[in-house]
């Protein structure tokens, strides 16, 4: 079968669409039951090594989840809410100081591995209440001013009680 490989930058070096294909497998799988996620994935020796990034976070190390996970030069971060990682406790005053707290919490995770939000290609975001969608996107636009790909949803519940989480994925330029 024929080598095909897809780049998805310029300056980004080409990834085998095989690669893409059990990337996407991996996002989707996470619906899946249990035995599908235990499926293990071997890639070619030529693939990019897969980094899973322990946290910089002191009390989030035994958590069950990376922070970042590092495949050649994306990085998929693990969703974010608006927590004061100093108290561990979500940050008061609502959907907007929560969003603030959540992308400084972003922002403190890319710079940990040499990036900024600028870096930000694709987000994913999940608020707990719909409604609070056009405060969200005040705070938003002004972290973001590049406007990655972007998903939005709303779900019945988040971790801690979290009024929004927000997940990245970054390209390391």
């Amino acid at each position: 079968m024929p080598s095909v490989e897809i780049r998805l930058f310029d300056n980004m070096e080409k990834i085998p669409l095989k690669e893409i294909c059990v990337l996407l497998f991996l996002l989707i799988s996470v619906g899946c039951d249990e035995s599908m996620r235990q499926t293990e994935f071997k890639m070619s020796s030529s693939s990019p090594a897969t980094v899973f990034h322990p946290s910089h976070e002191p009390k989030k190390k035994e958590a069950p989840f990376s922070d970042a996970v590092q495949v050649g030069n994306l990085y998929f971060l693990s969703g974010q809410i608006g927590m004061d990682h100093s108290t561990r406790s979500l940050v008061t005053g609502g959907i907007q100081s929560e969003t603030e707290q959540t992308l400084k919490n972003i922002e403190a995770v890319l710079q940990q591995h040499g990036m900024a939000l600028k870096d930000v290609v694709k987000v994913t975001v999940i608020l707990d209440d719909i409604e609070d969608f056009s405060a969200f996107n005040e705070v938003y636009r002004t972290y973001l001013p590049q406007k990655p790909a972007r998903t939005t949803f709303a779900a019945d519940a988040l971790a801690a009680g979290a009024k929004i989480e927000i997940e990245v994925v970054a390209v390391k330029r």
